[in-house]
């Protein structure tokens, strides 16, 4: 399975900084084997789309609504998206968890909507620093899975991509070792794995959560990573393509 590196701008970017940005990231694309996707935020779209042609590199949205259509003040439909030639969706990022109260059944909900309107999501699970400290990890991770694996049918399953983000390791510079980041990614392989056999072999399990250029190879060997979901050295072109780099390895 090819590695999947995604670069996650969060709300970061002007017409200025991603053409340099993305500029600095099309000159460095030789050489790399694996599959690389930015997902950025929805006005520069449009931009974005243009500043990859002719590339490899997709593009993706940090967020989907889970209408395909109507009066939805402010939301973004699939459609709009692949309008874009976006491939991708961010879903259940923590911090529209935290920030925009979504619940798991909101989460269950766009992951539906994005594979039903052409879409690839990506699922992002994660637990707090209290949860990981009461041991908790695996029940809060397990459930976020469940809320959605409830939702889908068997064969949808392994259209899904899922990025596990510890919560307490999301900007903070803390990061799990690649041996505990790996028992969590086993553990939602199994899940997928229960309700469809082919998501064993099909579905990317990402890793998120200060994963930079000095820590990327530890992660990427683990047999159950498959890839990063990459925050701040998204941001920085040579940062992004180191990691892209030792995940083509």
């Amino acid at each position: 399975m090819r590695k999947l590196i995604v670069g996650n701008w969060k709300m970061n970017g002007s017409l200025a900084m991603n053409t340099e940005l993305l500029g600095g990231v099309r000159s460095g694309l030789s050489g790399i084997s694996c599959d690389l996707a930015v997902c950025v935020p929805f006005p520069y779209l449009a931009q974005c789309q243009s500043l990859l042609e002719e590339t490899a590199v997709v593009l993706g949205a940090q967020d989907v609504s889970s209408h395909a259509v109507g009066a939805y003040t402010g939301q973004v439909s699939t459609r709009m998206l692949l309008d874009f030639g976006c491939r991708y969706a961010i879903v259940g990022h923590s911090e529209r968890r935290e920030f925009c109260g979504e619940t798991d059944e909101v989460v269950a909900d766009k992951v539906q909507r994005a594979l039903a309107g052409g879409l690839t999501p990506i699922l992002c699970v994660g637990e707090t620093l209290e949860e990981k400290e009461d041991g908790r990890t695996q029940e809060i991770v397990g459930n976020q899975i469940n809320a959605v694996l409830k939702v889908l049918e068997d064969r949808e399953v392994s259209g899904i991509v899922v990025a596990y983000e510890p919560i307490w390791a999301i900007g903070t510079g803390k990061t799990p070792t690649p041996e505990m980041a790996e028992e969590v990614h086993a553990m939602i392989r199994n899940l997928l794995v229960s309700r469809n056999a082919e998501a064993g072999s099909r579905v990317r399990i990402l890793y998120g959560g200060s994963m930079k250029p000095s820590n990327a190879a530890g992660f990427l060997e683990m047999p159950d990573i498959d890839g990063g979901l990459i925050g701040g050295a998204a941001l920085k072109a040579q940062d992004f393509l180191a990691i892209a780099k030792l995940a083509s390895i």
